[in-house]
């Protein structure tokens, strides 16, 4: 069936295997998540089961290759993120932090060794693997990370504490990035390991049915084999951090069109003064600004993404990608709640939902300033960051 939301053909722009794979995670998202996400959300809880079903559809580390991964490209990867996200941010959340950080920290960062032993087992589901980057004290300013590892003989021991980690209660592997005596380095290291803790971090109003979390590094010993070799400085956390952001920039506009469709839909059979709220003229406004910026969001996406496979895509534009995309889609549903009245602020309804997740997606892996600065920088070549 057509979507009257898709004003510019975009499937003529795809691929017979680009639209393939977005329609069998569209069938997966309408089968096993839509049905139960309001409770999920309600209750606080993450669907932990369907994790080794993301890894039998080929959704984790979707964009890497060899060592068990999928190997896809980065508009698959970006279609399924619209895709999972069209059901709700922590689902895509999810894929996120397994595939384009922890995964991808391994893949890019890691020895033979640890990319053999992490990597198949992440890819199928079998493990959970987190990323601690941000700190109670440094979010915006990873370089002001107070988490230390020192040696200690031919071991590591690691001190200090990270906060926001999305799945650290619930990961059997955590990429812990640290200041050392060389700089920033990352660490894999075990979450049985004796003197860490997570402890997921509730009430939320957000992002409830996902994990997040605060952890506590308490002389946590590793062997030296436990450092990721290929990273030294922040280079090494940023650029798995480019590869998250890259999917928001396809995620969120998932979360703005299924808050799009569900106001159509819900505007066509709503009647008030006998007639259909469709057919008022200010409904109707409402209905093709959401679509509009819908379709050019998609546009920017799918730009960027072609882009991104080709090897051509730079910093500041996935930066241009995650502002706009996330500002516009946060507006987007917000919007769409208006339509419904009174009912929509009820979890029968998707866009207030959705809006509240995307307060969490507009600030992680850069909020809207620093994506804005990034954005400055390249336009004047003046850093205004510090």
């Amino acid at each position: 069936m057509a979507d009257p939301g898709d004003l510019i053909g975009l499937d003529a722009l795809l691929s017979q295997d680009e639209r393939d794979l977005r329609d069998r995670v569209r069938t997966f998202v309408d089968e096993s998540i839509r049905p139960h996400i309001a409770d999920w959300y309600e209750d606080a809880v993450f669907p932990l089961h369907l994790v080794p079903e993301f890894g039998r559809l080929g959704l984790l580390g979707m964009h890497l290759e060899g060592y068990g991964c999928p190997g896809r490209s980065a508009v698959e990867y970006g279609l399924a993120a619209a895709e999972l996200e069209a059901g709700d941010s922590g689902l895509r959340t999810f894929v996120s932090v397994q595939g384009s950080l922890a995964m991808t920290a391994i893949h890019r960062h890691g020895s033979e060794e640890q990319k053999t032993e992490w990597l198949p087992r992440m890819a199928a589901g079998e493990v959970i693997g987190c990323f601690g980057l941000t700190e109670p004290t440094a979010g915006s300013d990873p370089s002001s990370m107070a988490t230390v590892a020192r040696r200690d003989g031919d071991d590591w021991v690691i001190n200090g504490a990270k906060r926001w980690i999305g799945l650290a209660s619930v990961a059997q592997i955590a990429v812990i990035w640290a200041q050392t005596d060389d700089g920033v380095r990352g660490f894999l290291v075990p979450t049985d390991a004796p003197g860490f803790t997570a402890t997921p971090i509730a009430p939320k109003l957000s992002m409830r049915a996902s994990i997040q979390c605060d952890i506590e590094l308490t002389d946590v010993r590793l062997p030296a084999s436990a450092m990721l070799p290929g990273a030294r400085g922040l280079r090494g956390p940023f650029t798995c951090l480019n590869e998250a952001r890259y999917g928001i920039i396809w995620g969120s506009m998932g979360a703005a069109r299924d808050s799009f469709q569900a106001a159509l839909a819900y505007a066509k059979q709503r009647l008030q003064f006998d007639r259909p709220l469709a057919g008022y003229q200010l409904t109707q406004q409402k209905l093709v600004d959401m679509a509009v910026e819908i379709n050019k969001g998609l546009l920017l996406a799918l730009h960027l993404g072609r882009l991104k496979d080709a090897g051509q895509l730079a910093p500041h534009q996935i930066s241009l990608g995650k502002l706009n995309n996330c500002r516009e889609a946060i507006a987007i549903c917000r919007e769409a709640r208006t339509v419904f009245g009174g009912n929509g602020i009820t979890l029968d309804h998707a866009p207030l939902r959705h809006a509240n997740n995307l307060e969490s997606v507009r600030t992680y892996e850069g909020t809207d300033e620093v994506h804005t600065l990034i954005l400055g920088q390249h336009l004047t070549g003046e850093s205004a960051f510090r």
